[in-house]
C-alpha cells in the first residue's frame, strides 16, 4: 500500500543514473518515497485510494534555492531609484523598523511564492543588504520559522553576524526602546535559534549561521579590528561545527575566498559561499580541494558587477547550486527564470551556446542544490527512501508544445507558473494550481500589503516608491 501514487508522467528522477521514464510513477507513504518506476508496475504493486494523474506533465524533484534573503519580500523595490538606497533601506528596515509580525508575514509570502513556482527547499538569510541580520533577539527567527512551519515548505534559515564595528543599534518596536547589540549577543542568539529550530518542524526547518565576507582592503583593515574579526570568525565557525550547522557567507569576490581560507580557516564541505564573483584560479582550486560549496546567483546585482566562474568551478570538481538571491530588488523566486538566466549569462561570456547544457541546469536546481546544503541523502532526486518532495510541471501549454524534447522545454521554456502541483514530505501543498486548505493566499497577500505600508510609515521612506527623473526615454538611467 501507499498513501499517494503519482502516475502517467514524464519522470525525471535525477538519481545517480539520471533515469528518465516516459510513463513514470512515484509511490509515496507518509513523508517518504517508497518506489519509483513505470506507471503500470507501480499501480499494480502499490494500490492506493489517492492518485494524481500526471499525464502531459513532468514529474521532478522539488527545486532547491540555495541562496535568498528573508525580509526582502516586503521591500522588493524600495531604493531602486537611488544610488545607495537599497542597502540603506535594508539597514533601516532590518534593525529599527521590523517587528516579529513583519518577519512572520514576509516568511509566509516568500514560502507561498516559492511553492507556487515549485521550490520546495530554500535558504533564507534573516536579513541582507551589507550583512544586516535580525539576530538581536530569537523572536524574529522564531516568527519566521513558525510561518514556514505553517505553510509546509522546507527552509534553511540563516541567522548570523553583522559587519563590524560593534555594538550595533537595534530597536524593539514592542517597547519602543533601542538596544546596543554586541557580537557576543548575536552569537548567543544564533545558538539559541539553532537549539530551538534546527531539524525542527518535522525536519522541514534547518539552521545555518552566516558571517560577513572580509577583504584586506576594507574599512575593517585596521589591525585591532582585524584581530577582532579573526576571533569572531573562529567563534562563529566553532558554533557551526559543534552544532553540525551549515556555515555560510554572502558576497565573496576578488580574493576574499583566499582570505577566508588562509586567515580565518572558514572553508570546508559544510561551508556554502555565495556569489564568488571574479575569483581567480587559485581560489577555484581552494574551493574544489576543500569541498566548499558555492551558491551562484545569476540574476543578482553582484552578477552584473562581476562573474562567478561556474563552468570553471564545475570542471574543477566543485559543487555549485543555483540561488535566486531573494525576491528583491529586481528578482523573483522563480528558479526556472534563474536557470534560463544562468545559461545565457555564461554562454555570452564564452560566446558558446553549448556551455551549461540543460541537464547541468536541472542538476543545479535539484541534486546539486541538495548537495550544497548537505541534504543529498534526503532530497534533490526521486529515489526510494528519500523525502517525498515532488513537483509536476505542465507540459501542455502553448509555449511548451510541441511535445518533443521535454528536458529542453523544462529549462528553455518553462516558467514558475507552469508548476501544477507541489508536494513537500508527502504533503500536497498545491494541486492543479489550487493551494491546500490550510494556506489562505488572500490573507497572506493582504497582510503583506499591510506590513509593507507599516514599514513605510515607520521609516518615512515613502519617497522611495516614486519614479526617478530618468525613467522614460533614456538609455542610461
Amino acid at each position: 500500500m501507499a498513501d499517494l501514487l503519482i502516475r502517467n508522467g514524464y519522470l525525471v528522477t535525477m538519481d545517480p543514473k539520471r533515469r528518465v521514464i516516459e510513463d513514470g510513477a512515484v509511490a509515496i507513504s507518509g513523508d517518504r518515497i517508497v518506489a519509483v518506476g513505470a506507471s503500470e508496475t507501480l499501480a499494480a504493486t502499490y494500490p492506493t485510494h489517492r492518485v494524481i494523474d500526471a499525464a502531459r506533465k513532468a514529474i521532478l524533484p522539488g527545486l532547491v534555492d540555495v541562496h535568498a534573503h528573508a525580509g526582502h519580500g516586503l521591500i522588493k523595490t524600495l531604493g531602486l531609484a537611488t544610488g545607495t538606497g537599497w542597502e540603506d533601506t535594508c539597514h533601516t528596515a532590518y534593525t529599527t523598523a521590523s517587528d516579529p509580525e513583519f518577519w512572520a508575514v514576509e516568511a509566509a509570502l516568500s514560502a507561498l511564492e516559492r511553492l507556487r513556482a515549485g521550490t520546495t527547499t530554500g535558504v533564507s538569510y534573516l536579513g541582507g543588504g551589507d550583512d544586516v541580520m535580525r539576530t538581536d533577539d530569537p523572536i524574529y527567527a522564531d516568527a519566521h520559522c513558525r510561518a514556514i512551519e505553517a505553510i509546509g515548505t522546507r527552509s534553511v534559515v540563516a541567522v548570523g553576524i553583522n559587519r563590524p564595528p560593534f555594538p550595533i543599534t537595534y530597536r524593539d518596536l514592542r517597547t519602543g526602546t533601542d538596544h546596543p547589540i554586541t557580537f557576543q549577543r548575536q552569537l548567543e542568539v544564533c545558538e539559541a535559534v539553532a537549539e530551538t529550530w534546527h531539524e525542527g518542524a518535522g525536519g522541514r526547518v534547518r539552521v545555518a549561521v552566516s558571517f560577513p565576507v572580509h577583504h584586506r582592503n576594507s574599512e575593517q583593515d585596521r589591525p585591532e579590528i582585524y584581530r577582532d574579526v579573526a576571533n569572531q570568525a573562529a567563534a562563529t565557525r566553532d558554533l557551526t561545527r559543534r552544532k553540525g550547522l551549515i556555515f555560510t557567507q554572502d558576497g565573496h569576490r576578488e580574493g576574499s575566498i583566499r582570505i577566508a581560507h588562509e586567515e580565518f580557516s572558514l572553508l570546508g564541505p559544510d561551508a556554502l559561499m555565495s556569489h564568488t564573483v571574479d575569483i581567480d584560479a587559485e581560489e577555484i582550486r581552494l574551493i574544489a580541494e576543500t569541498g566548499t560549496r558555492v551558491a551562484h546567483n545569476p540574476s543578482a546585482n553582484r552578477s552584473i558587477t562581476g562573474r562567478c566562474p561556474v563552468p570553471e568551478l564545475i570542471d574543477a570538481g566543485a559543487v555549485v547550486g543555483l540561488g535566486s538571491d531573494g525576491t528583491a530588488p529586481d528578482r523573483s523566486a522563480d528558479m526556472f527564470r534563474h536557470m534560463f538566466q544562468c545559461m545565457h549569462y555564461h554562454r555570452r561570456h564564452f560566446r558558446n551556446s553549448s556551455v551549461l547544457p540543460p541537464g547541468k541546469m536541472l542538476e543545479m536546481v535539484t541534486i546539486d542544490g541538495a548537495k550544497a546544503l548537505g541534504l543529498e541523502q534526503e532530497i534533490g532526486s526521486l529515489e526510494t527512501g528519500k523525502r517525498a518532495d515532488v513537483i509536476l510541471v505542465d507540459l501542455f501549454k502553448p509555449h511548451m508544445v510541441p511535445a518533443n524534447m521535454p528536458l529542453y522545454r523544462l529549462t528553455n521554456f518553462a516558467v514558475g507558473s507552469d508548476v501544477d502541483t507541489t508536494i513537500v514530505s508527502g504533503e500536497v501543498l498545491m494541486e492543479g494550481r489550487r493551494l491546500a486548505g490550510h494556506i489562505d493566499e488572500s490573507t497572506i497577500l493582504q497582510e503583506a500589503e499591510r506590513q509593507a505600508a507599516l514599514l513605510l510609515e515607520r521609516t518615512g521612506l515613502q519617497a522611495m516608491t516614486a519614479l526617478p527623473e530618468r525613467f522614460w526615454g533614456v538609455a542610461f538611467g
